[in-house]
């Protein structure tokens, strides 16, 4: 049996993520503290504080997927330490708390892979993400340093996107001068769909990517790549 285990499953792109998926693993196993508004007859959920509460026990799983993310987007006098502290927690603490739990369920799973997520403010310099840039900055090097330290046993990448339409983003597209401008800052003129990092993330987690570990993918619609 196939078995994917999602932290954040129930929102946004792990949502997105958990529906590309249903045909391709015989369970997919949703971590997260809310239950999904839909139901399908291979997912399991669990409602489950990735940083407070025990998670349940697994013992074979061949994919990680980590989702929960923050964006807090302050100038830095008005950052606090504890803001950095609490996106530090659910950016980096939390996929670690996961990775150290679930490791031996995909030691024992066939040709496992985890998926990490970073932003495109970890390479491009943005004013006001000092906090997110700097915890997702971390989930970079923990995508390295793992992904050579599990090779050849388990795969280890990162997608860094672009402002994705999500819940979470919803501050930044909240209304259409905003989205207008959004779509103007970036060369291709869009942003993301979750339905399109979920495919990343499909693609990440499948055999057609056997040959990559340790990479960070920037999705970023040319913010990143480009100079116009």
């Amino acid at each position: 049996m196939k078995r994917l285990v999602i932290i954040g499953g129930s929102k946004g792109i792990g949502k997105a993520i958990v529906i590309a998926l249903l045909s391709f693993y015989d369970e997919i196993i949703n971590i997260s503290r809310t239950a999904p508004k839909e139901s399908y007859p291979n997912v399991i959920h669990y409602s489950c504080d990735i940083l407070k509460d025990e998670l349940p026990e697994i013992d074979i799983a061949d994919g990680l997927v980590y989702c929960p993310g923050s964006i807090n987007l302050k100038p830095i006098n008005r950052l606090t330490v504890d803001d950095f502290k609490n996106d530090f927690e659910i950016n980096v603490i939390g996929a670690v708390r996961a990775i150290q739990k679930y490791l031996p369920a995909l030691k024992s799973g066939k040709q496992p892979s985890i998926v990490l997520f970073s932003t495109v403010a970890a390479k491009l310099g943005m004013p006001f993400h000092a906090s997110v840039a700097a915890s997702k900055s971390a989930v970079e090097g923990l995508t390295k340093s793992l992904g050579a330290e599990l090779a050849p046993a388990i795969r280890v990448n990162a997608i860094a996107p672009t402002v994705t339409h999500t819940e979470l983003a919803s501050k930044l597209l909240r209304n259409e001068r905003m989205i207008e401008n959004m779509n103007e800052r970036h060369p291709l003129k869009k942003y993301l769909q979750p339905e399109e990092v979920a495919g990343m993330a499909a693609f990440l987690l499948s055999d057609k990517a056997a040959s990559l570990s340790g990479q960070i993918f920037e999705m970023d619609c040319g913010i990143v790549s480009f100079k116009l």
